[in-house]
């Protein structure tokens, strides 16, 4: 079941484009569930971070996950910004780079 899960998640990850973020919010939504921890934690346990892009995922603020797997808050943001994503002090502009899937 976790597994499925976790695959959901890689799925969905995988199709936001370069310059653009989702919540973990908007991907529990998205996998019609409430749980956006989980969601968080099937990109903490993410096996391929060449194919899913887990830095194109935020708080719902637009702050970045401290706790990023692949190098930590600055790592991600570097990732991001090489993508042409900006920032408004340590927050992502989700005005201008939120990702709507529908």
């Amino acid at each position: 079941m976790t597994k499925n899960f976790f695959n959901r998640v890689y799925e969905v990850v995988q199709r936001i484009p370069p310059g653009k973020v989702a919540t973990y919010g908007l991907i529990a939504d998205i996998l019609d569930t409430k749980d956006s921890r989980r969601v968080g934690h099937a990109l903490h346990a993410n096996p391929d971070g060449s194919r899913t892009p887990c830095h194109r995922v935020v708080f719902s603020d637009g702050r970045l996950a401290p706790g990023y797997a692949f190098g930590g808050p600055d790592e991600q943001q570097r990732r991001l910004e090489l993508e042409g994503v900006t920032f408004d002090s340590e927050k992502v502009k989700l005005s201008l780079h939120l990702w709507h899937p529908y």
